[in-house]
């Protein structure tokens, strides 16, 4: 049913990812599908990398470890920008067919007031693509 998993990461909070990662995880096994780690960063030095070229190897590496987990093929797809905080969504959803991507997996935070004035990422990509968006949130507090 699904072929290529799109998943967008922020090197700087992979801790926040984890949920997701653990879906992508086993949706690729599933579906025998292959994964696209995708990265947005920004054309000047950040917390992450200093270049583009930098963070594009840490991306890299990031999904070799990610391959380990799931065992299903994977490949990164790196997207620039000078202001990636103002341009993520956009970037997200060109990236969509960008990749080819049937299925984007991405984390969400529980519904707020805020989000009538702020749109969540997942909402925007789910609402501007013609593929399945899965949000994932992450695990209630006991």
């Amino acid at each position: 049913m699904y072929h290529t998993i799109m998943v967008p990461v922020d090197l700087a909070h992979l801790e926040l990812l984890e949920p997701s990662l653990a879906t992508v995880a086993d949706l690729a096994r599933h579906y025998d599908a292959e994964v696209c780690y995708v990265g947005v960063t920004a054309t000047t030095p950040g917390s992450v990398a200093r270049t583009p070229e930098e963070y594009r190897q840490k991306l890299e590496t990031f999904a070799q470890e990610r391959a380990k987990v799931h065992g299903q093929p994977v490949r990164t797809h790196l997207v620039t920008s000078p202001d990636p905080i103002a341009d993520l969504d956009d970037l997200l959803i060109e990236a969509v067919d960008d990749v080819d991507a049937d299925l984007v997996v991405m984390p969400t935070h529980p519904p707020k007031h805020l989000d009538v004035l702020i749109p969540s990422h997942g909402g925007k990509v789910a609402t501007h693509t013609d593929v399945s968006v899965f949000l994932v949130r992450p695990a209630k507090q006991q």
